[in-house]
């Protein structure tokens, strides 16, 4: 099995469990084989990948162009920033919040088909007098009319993250 191949499985397997733990409402998505894997031209990944390009200069009006006005995003874990961000007003005061720890993302690998995006990310925290988090997340990534209207977060250390964010946030 080559590198893409093991990739392409192990980010299935990761999101199949994540999902199946979830919601049941995910189980399309599992049995779907049809995903694009690191295609460049598929819509919904020059979507996802303008959402990094915004998120990476902290454009809010960037990342306001490519979600929904009724957008869901959720966010694991027992933090002040956890929780499923209803609306765009919500998930924009959402990223206001996040930008105290300065985080950036970089994509690992992206599998996209018509409905949805998978993607998993190295993100880090670039905080200059304290300790910083640097871990790998998966995202699912929900896509209808061009826009993103639904997004869960799998972490790669839920305990990790949740420290991380209660300290900072207090």
């Amino acid at each position: 099995m080559n590198r893409r191949n093991f990739a392409k499985n192990a980010l299935i397997g990761t999101i199949a469990i994540g999902a199946i733990s979830s919601s049941y409402a995910f189980s399309e998505i599992i049995t779907e084989k049809n995903f694009d894997f690191m295609s460049q031209d598929h819509p919904n990944i020059i979507l996802i990948n303008d959402f990094f390009a915004a998120y990476s200069n902290n454009d809010l009006e960037g990342i306001r162009k490519v979600v929904s006005e009724d957008i869901k995003w959720h966010i694991p874990g027992e933090h002040p920033l956890s929780g499923t961000k209803i609306g765009i007003e919500e998930v924009m005061t959402f990223f206001k919040n996040l930008n105290k720890g300065k985080f950036k993302a970089s994509p690992i690998i992206m599998g996209a088909n018509d409905n949805y995006v998978i993607d998993c990310h190295q993100n880090w925290s670039n905080l200059e007098d304290s300790e910083n988090l640097n871990a790998m997340s998966c995202l699912l990534w929900r896509i209808a009319n061009n826009k993103i209207i639904e997004v869960h977060n799998f972490p790669q250390n839920q305990i990790d993250v949740d420290a991380f964010f209660r300290k900072l946030y207090g």
